[in-house]
């Protein structure tokens, strides 16, 4: 990294600190501290909402998710929008009535302090796993970008993160969340667009989009019933919505983001906002891993993209048939690049159709009903 670099990441990381403890300042109660001052706007409310859900992991693996299975997982979000319209239909009214400040709050009123410390303690140490690995994951790109120490990496990255929740709250939290998400949208398109340039000439959206659909990359609804079938529009639309209900209604780590809106009304509007906006941010997301896909098509992949394990073959017995498996992986691809400078070459002409799963396009289907030795299906 040059120097400029390390200035805008230092900047960057100070300001999201400084921005959410100024914003949160004059904290003097345990309630503000818990919900904020209740006076968060429906967008940050809504931004701060999906910052939470959607963690460093969902940037680092879900575009790996539609590289290797293509954009179904999106079916996953389709019972959002119904949790959404249930929760601040029945759920939210409940809390703003009652004036809790945390989800457990509740429960101790309908049952007993027991109850409210039991629900307490299984939330502090689910979202404490979860905090750890979704500190770990963006910890491991870093080592790997700078070749920090790891250990080391986790710990200040921890560190960062307890000295903004613990001196300005839950609106420390949430303000720093918006302007988090906002990067982070940001970021996702600057993305795609960069993949995008970095295709061939001749190869625009049209036709990235063609050549990874030939694989099924592209495929976005399964309306099969398979109990074996991790994701279908069944399971998004059931299975995902009691999911999403238990999650948002229950979890505290998104209740204390809508009790610290200004209203019932902007709670309600950042729950919709974010339940409708979830889905196209993750075809987003999705889409970024099929676009890397195709850049793949036309620039040589390694055999294995980790380079720590790579090396860890080398010089031993292994190496030489991780070298014969490269050395076919690349006689793979050099086959695999004349087909696509064919079907290219195609569409720059204007042809119609685009290529199967076997590399072949629709003008040859229909020249001779037979491509690459297959047989056209009927």
């Amino acid at each position: 990294m040059t120097t400029i670099d390390w200035i805008v990441l230092v900047l960057a990381l100070a300001s999201v600190v400084f921005y959410g403890i100024w914003k949160s300042r004059n904290i003097g109660s345990s309630e503000n501290f818990l919900a904020g001052k209740r006076d968060l706007p429906w967008w940050t409310i809504g931004l701060s909402i999906m910052a939470t859900q959607a963690s460093a992991i969902t940037f680092l693996s879900t575009p790996g998710q539609s590289f290797f299975d293509g954009m179904e997982f999106v079916q996953f979000y389709f019972g959002m929008p119904i949790a959404m319209i249930f929760l601040v239909l029945f759920v939210l009214p409940v809390y703003y009535r009652l004036r809790v400040t945390t989800a457990y709050e509740y429960l101790e009123q309908r049952f007993d302090l027991r109850m409210r410390t039991l629900t307490a303690i299984l939330f502090l140490t689910q979202r404490g796993v979860a905090a750890a690995i979704s500190i770990y994951a963006p910890s491991i790109i870093l080592c790997a970008v700078f070749g920090w120490n790891l250990a080391l990496t986790n710990f200040m990255m921890a560190l960062f993160v307890v000295l903004y929740t613990t001196s300005g709250g839950s609106a420390a939290v949430s303000r720093t969340q918006e302007l988090q998400m906002t990067i982070m949208l940001s970021g996702l398109v600057l993305a795609f667009i960069l993949v995008l340039y970095q295709l061939p000439d001749g190869v625009g959206l049209t036709e990235a989009w063609q050549i990874a659909g030939a694989t099924g990359k592209t495929k976005v609804l399964d309306w099969s019933f398979d109990f074996r079938d991790r994701y279908n529009v069944w399971s998004g639309v059931l299975g995902a919505t009691f999911l999403f209900l238990s999650y948002f209604g229950t979890d505290q780590s998104q209740v204390g983001r809508y009790l610290s809106g200004k209203s019932l009304r902007e709670s309600r509007i950042g729950l919709l906002f974010n339940g409708f906006i979830k889905i196209p941010m993750q075809f987003l997301v999705l889409s970024v891993g099929v676009m890397v896909y195709v850049f793949y098509q036309f620039n040589a992949p390694p055999l294995h993209f980790n380079q720590v394990n790579r090396a860890k073959v080398a010089k031993t017995e292994h190496e030489i048939t991780f070298q014969r498996l490269e050395a076919r992986n690349d006689s793979l691809f050099l086959e695999k690049k004349v087909l696509l400078d064919g079907l290219t070459a195609d569409m720059r002409n204007g042809a119609d159709g685009v290529p199967d799963q076997t590399g072949c396009n629709s003008r040859n289907w229909k020249r001779s009903g037979t491509c690459c030795g297959a047989k056209q299906n009927q």
